[in-house]
């Protein structure tokens, strides 16, 4: 039906990139692209005066105003509009800077479009879209602990969650019963009023509990 689709746009200064992207994601019955944008200046008018989308497909590397500043404009302004980076960047710091300024999840501009379109419902449904690659560039960025309220422990169990271990493995790096580790995991949800690990990670990435 017309009214489960979810609406999207596009933001990229490459123009081709940008129409191509678009017919391919129209060819999913689930997406209905409501504007494209060759900036994040143009990306602002465009909102002013068509639907609002619920997932943007942000490029990170663009004139006049990039992708960086333009999710952190979004994010203050239109805190319902989800982020999704596109980009071709596969280093750390283009990963977690645009997670510090609000998006949801990063895709790079070589995946499959039936994987921009998973991370596309993903990141629609659950606020959040972390895949292998981001997962394990968060871990690399993690620097140590702070002063958070979180127990040295906890503060441990949540660095260990940006990793693709399972819970049981996690216990066992912590020298800790697998019990222990839901003691962790339900303290930290309660806390950060989170349900999901994905959710957890991204919600202390977006608070500065890890240094980068």
């Amino acid at each position: 039906m017309q009214t489960d689709q979810i609406h999207i746009a596009i933001v990229d200064d490459h123009t081709l990139f940008r129409n191509g992207v678009a017919a391919l994601m129209s060819e999913f019955a689930e997406l209905r692209v409501v504007f494209e944008a060759e900036n994040g200046e143009q990306l602002q008018q465009m909102l002013t005066n068509h639907p609002l989308p619920q997932v943007i497909l942000m490029d990170i590397n663009m004139p006049v105003m990039d992708g960086y500043q333009a999710t952190k404009w979004v994010k203050e302004k239109y805190p319902q509009i989800k982020v999704l980076a596109l980009s071709m960047f596969e280093d750390d710091k283009a990963v977690i800077r645009m997670i510090k300024c609000g998006a949801g999840g990063y895709v790079l501009k070589e995946s499959k479009p039936r994987e921009l379109l998973e991370a596309i419902k993903t990141v629609n449904e659950k606020g959040v879209y972390i895949n292998e690659m981001v997962s394990g560039k968060l871990i690399r960025s993690v620097a140590g602990e702070n002063a958070t309220g979180f127990s040295n422990k906890e503060l441990e169990f949540l660095k260990l969650c940006c990793s693709e271990l399972t819970y049981k493995e996690i216990a066992d790096k912590m020298f800790v019963s697998p019990r222990t580790v839901d003691n962790y995991r339900e303290s930290l949800f309660q806390k950060l009023n989170m349900k999901t690990r994905t959710g957890l990670v991204l919600y202390a990435i977006q608070n500065e509990i890890f240094k980068f």
